[in-house]
């Protein structure tokens, strides 16, 4: 043959899809994406470490993370690693955290967190507003249109629907009230959208701007550091931010204060804890003191305690300062559940029999 055959046309190139945009990711969507990155057996290590509102919280936003392009994750693996290997991109979504979580809670647990994710919440999103402060709760409220702050309000604990009113000035409380009353049934479609539009409100954006709060924050570590620790704290923060510490003073509660509670708010709180652990926790107290608590318990653990006290059994300070400071910490949680009031006030009010 005389004439070369012509080489074959090269094919022409095939356009890469555009890379997924770059976003600024926030604290919790950051946790989620590394996670959902390191796979199902690294991930599930990690999350036994996370109580199970931080997995819920971590749960629904991976579900609602979508595409992270691999360039995004690079950057947030290099701040907690020297080398992380190029990858491709990483999308987020409800069957991925499902298939995360499997193995790691309970199946009960596991469809309660998931069912958070679908909009369709076993436990309700009205029952854990009841830990938001009152404060904050009617602020929002007062930013919604009345229509759907009654709604929300008798969607919510009578007890707490009724503090958040005392927040709210008398002209607006007494409407809502009215529209409350006449608040007929809701289309389920909207339900659902009011108490997403709730838990992403309260559950997610607001917690962070909660846990902000540096005067909160910060009498929470106080409350939980050895006494001596926070006098020293406290005395070093009055001589340089005197207003400071008087408001973080007032934020405070100690084993000390429990004397100022009203008797049923004692009780409601020694009724969960063990006798012996009481004795343990009084050793080194007035008599005065002494007998405060002891009257808040029942008859026969009051029996014991006086028994166990009596025989003078000496006890180890670092024992004592524990006991104390088991029982702020769950007079303290059960305020923060709405259960107790922590506050100096002593019985108000007639009894009738």
């Amino acid at each position: 043959m005389t004439s070369q055959a012509k080489a074959a046309p090269a094919p022409a190139a095939v356009p890469k899809p555009p890379a997924p945009p770059i976003r600024r990711l926030n604290g919790v969507q950051r946790v989620a994406a590394l996670l959902l990155s390191l796979g199902r057996t690294s991930s599930q290590k990690l999350l036994r470490h996370f109580d199970q509102e931080e997995i819920r919280m971590i749960t629904v936003s991976a579900a609602q993370l979508g595409t992270v392009a691999s360039a995004e994750l690079d950057k947030l693996a290099e701040e907690f690693i020297d080398q992380f290997s190029n990858g491709t991109t990483l999308f987020g979504s409800a069957n991925e955290v499902e298939k995360m979580l499997e193995g790691v809670l309970p199946d009960e647990q596991l469809a309660d967190i998931m069912s958070d994710v679908h909009g369709n919440s076993n436990r309700s999103i009205w029952d854990r507003l009841t830990t938001v402060s009152e404060t904050v709760f009617a602020n929002y409220l007062l930013k919604e249109h009345p229509q759907t702050a009654a709604l929300i309000l008798t969607k919510i604990k009578p007890s707490a629907a009724a503090k958040v009113l005392g927040h709210i000035r008398a002209d607006m409380r007494n409407q809502l009230v009215r529209r409350m009353l006449s608040i007929k049934a809701v289309v389920p479609e909207i339900m659902r959208d009011v108490e997403k539009t709730m838990h992403e409100d309260f559950m997610l954006n607001l917690s962070g701007t909660l846990e902000a709060d540096s005067h909160a924050r910060m009498a929470d570590i106080l409350n939980k550091m050895e006494r001596d620790h926070m006098e020293d704290a406290l005395e070093n923060l009055n001589e340089i931010r005197p207003k400071t510490a008087e408001l973080l003073k007032g934020l405070l509660f100690t084993f000390d204060d429990i004397s100022n509670l009203n008797a049923r708010t004692r009780m409601a709180i020694f009724d969960q804890i063990p006798a012996d652990r009481i004795v343990l926790a009084l050793k080194g107290t007035s008599a005065e003191f002494r007998e405060v608590v002891l009257s808040s318990m029942t008859s026969r653990a009051r029996r014991i305690a006086e028994h166990e006290l009596a025989a003078g059994e000496p006890a180890a300070q670092r024992d004592v300062l524990e006991a104390r400071s088991s029982i702020t910490n769950l007079a303290l949680e059960m305020a923060g559940r709405g259960e107790i009031e922590l506050n100096p006030k002593q019985d108000e009010g007639a009894y009738f029999a």
